[in-house]
């Protein structure tokens, strides 16, 4: 069997599959296409596999029956990109047959800014940009651009080529809508050589992206190219065939795969996030990353992340409305940069600690109080009470202070030495019995107004060194807590 047979075949098989033209009618090919898959970063959003409609009535243009069926195949609003190789292996009268397939897809379309956009990427050893998706809103001026394209040089860098149609192509600067808008993002690549750069990396990219590849070879292109470049499944998106003569037949097989015959592609699923056709005009709905279908079968409902325990958060994992989840810290700690670890606060450096004395940081990002010698910590843990007020200095007792419990004393005097009425200072007993004896009774008054004197001044030198002391424990308080 000659090597080019089986690829024959391939070309072949839709046409054979067409119904005759006196008498139109259903085709059945059983199979599963999905028809809806997941935006890039998992928003909703609909890529649908490009496959031919299962078991449903078919006329197009160029076919027979002469126009497209009204009410039956309407094609869908894509975004197109097309990916033509022109180097040098591709003759002019090949390239002409190129830009005919190119053309005779574009008449199957449904033209428009609210249908389908078309866009030409143009690749040799270059690339170029011939027009892009907002460019021409109507076939007319659509199939007049295409008709002046001209080849471009030597090589065929396939890689390049998607690069460029992903960063500059399927923009919504150059035209292309929105991930919200559900419209499919699709890109029909045709080349007869083997690409002389990277296609894997690039293409996975691209699929990733929500972008939906076909690869068609002509004559003497890589079959595992092609694969490598072609979205899943591979049957349903490599085409290969002998000459540049029989592409243009291609064009019918395109039609039927754009042809909208079920209800993902109507619009009447009513699934809410994405729908997926199972063939013979059978659909069921899914979800996007991140929600679970509810009981409905339609509606979809975001998954308990934080319940799942794969959050990675240190302390505490929060839910959020639109399936996601974020990270937050026990008290006296703060989330770090990477949103999920804690560190602990210095609680005593925020100032908020309460403590009256002293604050005391822990390990655990937590804090407790203590007290300045001679006092003791309340039970309250904030605020401290006077423990030895002897120990203070701030008695007042001129010879020995003496503690009577947890906040009071008295004063007593050496041997040899009484203690006077202000129950602080103290008189030597024999000196006080040689005044009170004495027959000078001036002398003895003026002794004894002498030490009356002498103990105001005595208790007015105790009242400022009391006020000092107080000053120096606030100042000495205030710099502990700065």
């Amino acid at each position: 069997m000659p090597r080019h047979l089986p690829g024959l075949l391939l070309l072949l098989w839709p046409l054979l599959l067409l119904p005759p033209p006196a008498a139109p009618g259903p085709q059945a090919r059983p199979g599963f296409r999905r028809l809806g898959t997941r935006g890039p970063g998992g928003s909703p959003g609909r890529r649908p596999a490009l496959a031919a409609p299962t078991g449903a009535p078919y006329a197009g243009v160029g076919q027979p029956g002469g126009a497209r069926g009204a009410g039956i195949c309407k094609s869908r609003p894509l975004d197109l990109v097309f990916i033509i190789d022109s180097s040098r292996s591709v003759r002019p009268l090949e390239f002409t047959k190129v830009k005919t397939f190119v053309s005779r897809i574009i008449d199957t379309l449904d033209i428009g800014a609210a249908d389908t956009r078309v866009a030409v990427v143009n690749y040799a050893s270059t690339v170029k940009i011939e027009f892009h998706l907002g460019t021409h809103s109507d076939k007319q001026s659509l199939k007049r651009a295409v008709a002046r394209i001209t080849p471009l040089s030597t090589g065929t860098m396939s890689g390049l080529a998607i690069q460029t149609a992903m960063d500059e192509a399927f923009t919504v600067e150059a035209g292309a809508r929105g991930p919200t808008s559900n419209i499919p993002k699709v890109a029909i690549i045709v080349t007869d050589g083997r690409p002389q750069d990277q296609v894997n990396e690039v293409a996975a990219r691209a699929r990733a992206m929500g972008i939906e590849l076909y690869a068609v070879g002509v004559d003497r292109a890589d079959m595992e190219s092609l694969k490598l470049m072609a979205s899943e499944p591979l049957d349903e998106h490599v085409f290969y065939v002998e000459t540049y003569g029989v592409i243009e037949k291609l064009s019918s097989r395109f039609q039927k795969t754009f042809c909208a015959l079920d209800p993902c592609m109507l619009g009447t699923h009513q699934c809410q996030h994405v729908c997926v056709s199972d063939g013979e005009g059978k659909h069921h709905c899914e979800c996007s990353q991140g929600y679970s279908l509810n009981a409905d079968k339609k509606t979809c409902s975001a998954i308990d992340k934080c319940a799942l325990n794969t959050h990675g958060c240190e302390h505490i994992c929060v839910n959020d409305r639109a399936g996601s989840y974020h990270c937050e810290c026990y008290e006296g700690y703060t989330l770090n940069e990477d949103r999920k670890t804690c560190s602990a606060q210095d609680q005593c450096a925020l100032g908020t600690h309460g403590c009256q004395h002293i604050c005391v940081n822990d390990r655990a990002g937590s804090y407790h109080c203590e007290c300045y010698e001679g006092y003791t910590l309340n039970e309250d843990k904030k605020t401290c009470s006077v423990r030895n007020k002897c120990a203070l200095g701030s008695h007042g007792c001129q010879h020995i202070c003496v503690n009577d419990g947890a906040a009071s004393y008295h004063c007593d005097c050496y041997n040899g030495y009484t203690l006077n009425e202000d129950k602080k200072t103290c008189s030597a007993i024999e000196e006080a019995r040689r005044l009170i004896s004495t027959e000078d009774a001036c002398a003895c008054e003026a002794t004894l107004a002498f030490q009356d004197k002498v103990s105001s001044y005595l208790q007015r030198l105790n009242t400022k060194l009391d006020d000092i002391l107080e000053k120096l424990q606030a100042n000495e308080y205030g710099q502990i807590h700065r």
